[in-house]
């Protein structure tokens, strides 16, 4: 059985996902939609993918397309991912799966219903780094009991990871807080059940906080403390400190290290070092397996509730 895919979003991070992809087996994108046409012609020609249009309806009108990945902009998510499972498509879906929480218990209401595989993009569960301190905290050889994230990008102009001028404007809280609120309760084995936020001034032009602090608590007692800040000049990208009962380890993108800067060999870990290759190969074997997969919307949706209720105190405050 090949799966056959349509992809939405042929920008920066979608094109990671067709590179993930040339690299599993089984699996053929047949449809590439986004909003500019030539450009999206131009992608899908390096590809070999021979569909393109700019409307997610054309795509899931085609009869062989099984399942669909959404790379596109964060306030299309939820309603897009309801057009897929409702097309009777199985659907992954770029983090966050929304930025209103009563979006996101409707797609998981929907899959509910359907039976269908619905995901969301949450690729720390996966990366190899990440996979590493988890295997160690499955085991009962490491328990966390503190976490410090530091998430920095320097982002005063709407720019994607490409330098291309974006349609949407990116968020803090929404998007790249729910990274590390997801993860947190997930490595903790434990829901978040204490949560505080602070910002700093809204962008005149952006009108978004370019700056923020999250402090969480688990059930467990495990705390979390995440800087977030679009205004940082380098070094970019995010930082994660677990301090545990039995060593420390710093993990930075799919590099680890102990708290002495040792190297820790994470080449082993699974059957790729691309996050985003293993959190599609999960995609798709919980398609060929009908199971629900790691990081269903359903096993996310508890970090939108977390997400809602900062931006609840944080409009409050």
């Amino acid at each position: 059985m090949t799966i056959k895919v349509a992809l939405a979003g042929a920008g920066a991070f979608g094109i990671k996902h067709l590179d993930g992809i040339k690299n599993i087996d089984g699996v053929e994108v047949v449809s590439l939609i986004s909003r500019d046409l030539a450009k999206t012609q131009e992608v899908a020609d390096k590809y070999g993918i021979k569909h393109v249009t700019t409307k997610l309806e054309d795509s899931l009108a085609i009869k062989e397309v099984d399942a669909v990945i959404l790379c596109t902009p964060t306030q299309m998510h939820a309603s897009q991912s309801i057009a897929c499972l409702q097309a009777g498509k199985h659907v992954q879906v770029e983090i966050p799966l929304c930025d209103i929480l009563s979006e996101g218990q409707a797609v998981v209401d929907l899959q509910k219903q359907t039976g269908l595989v619905a995901m969301c993009g949450h690729t720390r569960r996966f990366n190899p780094s990440h996979q590493y301190v988890h295997k160690k905290i499955t085991a009962g050889e490491f328990n966390i009991q503190q976490m410090d994230v530091q998430t920095y990008f320097f982002r005063r102009t709407n720019m994607n990871a490409l330098g291309q001028a974006r349609s949407w404007t990116d968020h803090l809280l929404w998007h790249h807080a729910a990274h590390t609120v997801d993860l947190f309760a997930y490595q903790a084995g434990s829901p978040v059940v204490k949560a505080n936020a602070i910002q700093g001034p809204i962008h005149p032009t952006l009108g978004i906080a370019m700056d923020m602090s999250i402090q969480l608590k688990a059930a467990n007692g495990a705390i979390c403390t995440l800087s977030l800040s679009f205004n940082n000049d380098g070094p970019l990208g995010t930082f994660f400190r677990y301090i545990g009962d039995t060593g420390t380890y710093i993990a930075r993108y799919d590099d680890l290290v102990n708290g002495k800067e040792e190297k820790i060999d994470v080449s082993q870990v699974d059957v790729s070092m691309n996050g985003i290759e293993l959190q599609d190969r999960e995609f798709f074997a919980a398609i060929k397996e009908g199971r629900e997969p790691n990081a269903s919307v359903a096993q996310v949706l508890p970090c939108y509730q977390v997400l809602h209720d900062l931006e609840l105190q944080l409009n409050a405050g």
